[in-house]
């Protein structure tokens, strides 16, 4: 059987996941990995959710066990609806929020709601991997828009739309990959070229929590924009192997397509998980164990961002993060980090190189570097390697 010929054309124009072959190489214990956004595992709470764990089955019983309904647990929607109502001063409700199977399932169904093939999505360019992949199956014409250190290039944005897409997808907090953070005006401007046009705005925010300081920056498009969508997520401040994300939107009308297709999907996200993490946020300080995470974060990106100084060539520049997960590193023209991965990984460092956050990239001069699964240490033994090998090149 040759099983080429039964393939979709959505499957056979989606690319694998180049990180995930990455994880595969780099799980050798010798390997020091800058390569995935995993957070650090000593950030899990792991006592106190066993505690919920035990409370949920003896207080409710079978239905924790039992299948439940699409949207979500209602005690769980509530609760993000409050929490983002405190802190963003918005008027959401429980049917303003879909609970899925981790931000990625969120992406596929905001694809399948809304793209049929051909129609436009833009994207930043660079932009998260996987974001690239989820939308690839719906076969869509990508617009790409380059990030400033302000945030959105405005003027590619306005050429973009001129396309007349379906949604733009952006990470306005500590984005994935670039460690970047839209600044206030430029969210702002944003906001205003978006009002002239009929395109969602889609807002993936995994690591909005995770600021190193105390400041808050609004939203884009919440509170401002019909239709705009936000995406959260609790694998960054909790647990990701839980695989809770969520999908937040005042318009609830889009939000019940977006269940139907769910609901097709896996029916629901997994109850036990929904009602163990709801447990453990109505019983625990939620906001203080973020700080103590935030507090271990910044220290391993100073630590990065230190041993970059003392042992990086002066020609590559790097983005410094003020939260978030990575940090962009940018080589002198010429130099392939795609060429540069199996060298390092001879020298036993792992990093994502920059080809797979672009649309069309090849041989780009760019690369991600993850700060949070390694302990300052160990970073620094590994940028060190790292910085011998790009002066020898």
């Amino acid at each position: 059987m040759n099983i080429e010929n039964l393939l979709s054309d959505r499957i056979k124009s989606t690319p694998p996941s180049f990180v995930r072959g990455i994880l595969k190489a780099a799980s050798d214990p010798s390997v020091i990995s800058f390569a995935g956004g995993l957070p650090n595992p000593i950030s899990f709470p792991q006592e106190e959710m066993l505690e919920s764990m035990e409370r949920i089955v003896k207080t409710y019983g079978s239905t924790v066990f039992q299948y439940s309904i699409t949207a979500g647990l209602p005690e769980l929607r509530q609760y993000i609806a409050d929490r983002y109502n405190k802190k963003f001063g918005l008027n959401l409700g429980v049917d303003n929020i879909i609970i899925t199977t981790g931000s990625q399932q969120a992406l596929d169904l905001i694809a399948q709601v809304l793209l049929n093939k051909d129609d436009g999505v833009i994207v930043e360019k660079p932009t998260y991997l996987a974001a690239i992949q989820a939308f690839s199956l719906t076969q869509p014409t990508f617009y790409t828009v380059e990030l400033t250190e302000e945030g959105l290039n405005l003027e590619q944005l306005e050429e973009a739309l001129q396309h007349h897409p379906k949604f733009i997808y952006t990470i306005p907090n500590f984005q994935n990959p670039t460690g970047l953070t839209y600044s206030v005006e430029n969210r702002k401007q944003v906001c205003e070229i978006m009002k002239k046009y009929d395109t969602i705005l889609v807002e993936d925010d995994p690591y909005g929590e995770l600021r190193f300081d105390d400041q808050q920056f609004p939203y884009i498009g919440m509170g401002k924009l019909p239709g705009s969508i936000v995406l959260g997520s609790f694998s960054k401040t909790v647990t990701p192997g839980m695989r809770i994300g969520f999908i937040i939107s005042e318009n609830t009308e889009l939000l019940r397509y977006i269940s139907t297709a769910k609901e097709a999907v896996d029916l629901h996200t997994n109850i036990f998980s929904q009602y163990l993490i709801w447990d453990y946020l109505t019983h625990n300080d939620f906001d203080a164990h973020i700080a103590k995470i935030k507090k271990l974060y910044k220290a391993q990106a100073q630590a990065m961002v230190e041993a970059m100084k003392k042992y990086f060539p002066d020609t590559v520049k790097y983005t410094i993060p003020e939260g978030g997960m990575f940090l962009w590193v940018t080589l002198p023209e010429g130099i392939s980090a795609m060429s540069l991965f199996p060298k390092a990984l001879e020298k036993h460092i792992a990093f994502v190189p920059g080809d797979p956050f672009f649309i069309d990239a090849k041989d780009s001069n760019t690369m991600r570097l993850n700060y949070t699964n390694a302990d300052p240490e160990t970073i620094e033994d590994g940028i060190r390697r790292l910085g011998e090998l790009l002066k020898n090149m």
